[in-house]
């Protein structure tokens, strides 16, 4: 039986950031990682030198505690990476976000007279008949129109969550494409910017990729006697009142047994739930059987092209395509290359365990996802792929259906209950939260355990998700967006 202060269930940036703060303040922890590797869904993967990401991953925060952790960690190893994103629709590119003069070059007079009627109907429509959108289709529908959803959003979401846009919560919209508008795109590109808010031009990158940020983190807290334990995967976590006693976890064919004073848990809510001994009430159990998520794959692919597009990657709409984004590592940093006249793309698909996507072969998916590179005409030929690899990431995505809210807030209300836990990050809270957001709650559940008093279920990851920013803002994050975000999660 071994004894930490603290026990942290998970070595991604939550898990990690929690560790980090308490090292500072003198308090070892001990982590546990069930991975080969840290950094869960913000880890760097590596074949043949080639090192990709499990999606992209910008590093940008109006939280400036979030962005000095980042600079205490890796210094100046971060490069500026230029931004730029585009959506594939029909055999042509897009900007994202949605450009009017690109937008109606593409489509055409008549397509796009028609989407702005659509758009003036919808908004002439919530005048007579306001009323607070509950799905994604209706919120998207509010802001942009019918045609302009159908065109441009609704194939494309289908794609990632794999269910319809009406069975998906507004929630989700109103978080990641927050402040968008086609009204907004009108002015800007009659008017010019007229100093409004805009898409941030540029973003900070670690020049080996995210990982890098996180293996200096476990670097860090190594030598600082909190030890990070891989290839770790908890089995049990004992209760006993309103208190956790201990955890069991398994190390090849060794159990081990922790006990500590403090548990944090950045594992999926719903697998906690189920490792608790005893287990929770038959009611809370239902809750967790009610969340779902979505998987995840990328095909990352050696390519004999030195450069194929611009874009640190492309949205694919077009639902004849399987594959739902394209990332070109290249552009997000040279390093990531090793071989100079290669390019590495990662094809990401959308899936969940058991679709037949999952549970093709990795040579069958290799092959499926060359072959929509080339049909796609980004630039790949036949005869210039080299090699490929697979790699399978389960639980990506927290899926905010219908029934998700009411079934979170079982388990919320139950897990405050008790003293020394605190779950955190995207899987521990069932919140689509960025990697930024994710530290932060890491970070308080760490302010917890020192003395402060915060409700990480009050970080609103909504008001700062969006990569909005003035000049100003950029140069140097808003304290008062901190002081906000620190204020919303206090009780004090």
């Amino acid at each position: 039986m071994q004894s930490q202060p603290v026990v942290i269930i998970g070595g991604g940036p939550a898990g990690l950031t929690a560790g980090y703060e308490l090292s500072k303040h003198g308090i070892p922890s001990v982590v546990l990682e069930q991975a080969d590797r840290v950094g869960g869904i913000s880890r760097t993967e590596t074949y043949k030198g080639y090192r990709f990401d499990i999606g992209g991953h910008r590093f940008f925060t109006k939280v400036s505690e979030v962005q000095q952790i980042w600079k205490e960690i890796l210094g100046d190893e971060f490069i500026k990476v230029p931004r730029l994103s585009r959506i594939y629709y029909q055999g042509k590119f897009y900007s994202y976000p949605l450009s009017l003069l690109n937008t109606v070059s593409n489509l055409g007079i008549i397509p796009s007279f028609l989407v702005l009627m659509s758009y003036l109907k919808a908004k002439v429509k919530a005048r007579i008949n306001p009323s607070e959108p509950e799905t994604f289709e209706e919120w998207v529908t509010d802001c942009f129109g019918e045609r302009l959803y159908k065109t441009f959003f609704k194939t494309y979401t289908e794609k990632v969550w794999g269910i319809p846009c009406n069975k998906i919560r507004a929630d989700w919209a109103a978080q990641r494409i927050q402040g968008m508008s086609l009204k907004r795109a009108v002015i800007n590109a009659v008017f010019g910017s007229q100093n409004a808010k805009s898409l941030i031009k540029e973003f900070d990158y670690p020049l080996l990729g995210p990982g890098m940020m996180w293996e200096r983190c476990q670097e860090i807290l190594e030598e600082r006697g909190s030890n990070v334990h891989l290839h770790t995967t908890v089995t049990r976590v004992e209760r006993e009142g309103k208190r956790i006693k201990s955890i069991t976890a398994k190390q090849g064919d060794r159990l081990i047994q922790l006990t500590g004073d403090h548990f944090v848990s950045s594992m999926p809510v719903t697998a906690l739930l189920h490792r608790l001994d005893p287990q929770p009430p038959e009611h809370v159990m239902q809750a967790a059987r009610g969340l779902k998520y979505r998987d995840f794959l990328i095909v990352s692919l050696i390519v004999n092209r030195d450069n194929l597009f611009p874009d640190n990657w492309i949205y694919i709409h077009s639902p004849e395509f399987k594959v739902g984004r394209i990332q070109n590592f290249k552009n997000w940093s040279p390093a990531m290359v090793p071989e100079e006249g290669k390019t590495c793309l990662g094809m990401e698909y959308f899936c969940s365990e058991g679709d037949p996507i999952w549970e093709m072969s990795d040579a069958d998916l290799i092959s499926l996802a060359g072959k929509e590179a080339i049909a796609l005409k980004i630039g790949v030929h036949p005869g210039d792929l080299e090699d490929g690899v697979v790699i399978r990431q389960r639980k990506a995505y927290p899926v905010y259906d219908g029934e998700y809210r009411q079934h979170l807030q079982v388990i919320q209300d139950y897990l405050e209950t008790f003293e020394n836990l605190q779950t955190v990050g995207r899987n521990g809270m069932h919140r689509y939260n960025n990697q930024d957001h994710s530290m932060l709650t890491g970070l308080l559940a760490a302010k917890n355990i020192i003395g402060e008093t915060h409700d990480l279920w009050g970080v609103n990851t909504e008001r700062s998700y969006h990569e909005e920013f003035t000049k100003e803002e950029w140069k140097s994050p808003e304290e008062k967006d901190q002081a906000t975000l620190l204020a919303a999660a206090s009780k004090a």
